[in-house]
């Protein structure tokens, strides 16, 4: 018979132990670090925001499964996810949320006026804000140290876009004289409509009327039948996803052919859901927007993940999983994700780890000087890149008809 005061020794023992190793193993975990991922997820944007949340959560799947921060023993990325519900008053509460969740840094946002209201917001914080898509330099040229745009800004895909139009123009023999523009009312379309305003004339082309449209609508017969009525070569519409299926279709419906549909900045243009659900009218939509390199492999294989999951790819995807990535290169070498260090980290990167067509991720009072858009067109129903040549993969069909 056991001795009940060995006995309760032994198991001492063995409590003490285990009270020994017991700190060994939770030593042996590293704290995560928390990253704000803050998208419109509901209202009139939530399609663009659920995109953005599909690349940000890929991309830090894929830090993880690699390792997670080395610097900081391998901790892994915990993504806090936030909805801006598609208006920039729900997006600075949701920032407050964000910083009593103690995130590091928040990414996305995606509408101008979202990004600006956010990263106003974060700044009250010095809370890093890595900005995905926001195209109005609003955002950039308010002095915010805490505030970063990865992609372009309109002025600089403006510009792009009208280069590409009188190449393709020129190359083409110039077919095309006379431009009715479309836009959004809202901060993005507005601004890049007066810049188009200012920049086509110098061009050659003639704008017949600039038409705006609220977002969201529910209906584009009266913008369609005054395209009809004036008879451009050219549309060129900037407007969200919604608004631009609705006009393509109802130009289709209404025979209106212009000899082209060359878009700035389109939320439909870009995105596989309105080719594969609207192939017609849909087809030889050109667009000058953010877009994957398609030669680069690692953006292939998450495009072909993404679409075996039934999910459409769209340039929302990309930018936000190459976003995530940029965090955690600053994190990893700040080694640390102490906010003044990783905002110090941010303007100092040189980021090649991307999957867009840019080159070194460089910052200048905020914008990315490695950032360029690209020019695509739907040919057949895929969306090919034709310009820049460098990363084509595909030549450009213009003009269309007429």
């Amino acid at each position: 018979m056991t001795d009940p005061i060995s006995r309760r020794a032994a198991l001492g023992a063995g409590v003490a132990l285990a009270g020994l190793a017991m700190p060994r193993i939770l030593r042996a975990q590293p704290a995560v670090v928390k990253l704000g991922i803050l998208q419109p997820l509901t209202g009139a944007l939530a399609q663009d925001g659920e995109l953005g949340r599909i690349g940000a959560e890929a991309a830090a799947a894929a830090i993880n499964k690699a390792g997670g921060i080395q610097a900081l023993g391998g901790a892994k990325l915990e993504l806090v996810v936030a909805d801006a519900r598609s208006n920039p008053e729900a997006a600075a509460q949701e920032v407050e949320k964000l910083q009593a969740e103690g995130v590091a840094a928040i990414v996305g946002g995606f509408a101008s006026p979202v990004c600006l209201a956010a990263s106003q917001a974060a700044a009250r914080y010095d809370l890093p804000y890595v900005v995905d898509v926001g195209v109005s330099d609003q955002i950039t040229q308010r002095g915010l140290t805490n505030t970063f745009r990865f992609a372009p800004g309109f002025g600089q895909v403006t510009g792009t876009a009208l280069q590409n139009l009188a190449k393709l123009n020129e190359a083409a023999g110039k077919p095309c004289k006379t431009v009715v523009l479309v836009h959004e009312d809202g901060l993005f379309g507005s601004g890049l409509a007066k810049l188009m305003q200012t920049e086509l004339p110098k061009h050659g082309f003639e704008i017949l009327e600039t038409i705006a449209h609220p977002t969201p609508a529910r209906d584009m017969s009266n913008v369609a039948l005054r395209i009809r009525s004036l008879r451009p070569d050219l549309v060129i519409p900037s407007s969200y996803y919604g608004e631009f299926v609705l006009l393509a279709r109802t130009m289709r419906q209404q025979r209106i052919r212009p000899k082209g549909i060359y878009a700035v900045l389109n939320g439909a243009a870009s995105n596989f859901r309105f080719v594969k659900e609207f192939p017609d009218a849909a087809l030889n939509v050109m667009d000058c927007n953010h877009w994957h390199d398609p030669k680069n492999a690692e953006a292939l294989a998450l495009k072909k993940s993404v679409e075996e999951s039934g999910k459409f790819w769209a340039y929302n995807i990309p930018l936000n999983y190459s976003c995530v990535k940029l965090v955690a290169d600053a994190i990893q070498r700040a080694g640390s994700a102490d906010r003044a260090k990783l905002t110090q980290a941010l303007a100092a990167s040189d980021f090649t780890g991307h999957i867009m067509p840019y080159g070194l991720t460089k910052f200048v009072q905020g914008q990315n000087q490695g950032a360029r858009p690209v020019n695509t067109q739907v040919q057949g129903e895929d969306i090919k890149v034709i310009f820049p040549e460098e990363v084509a993969d595909a030549k450009p069909v213009f003009p269309v008809q007429g």
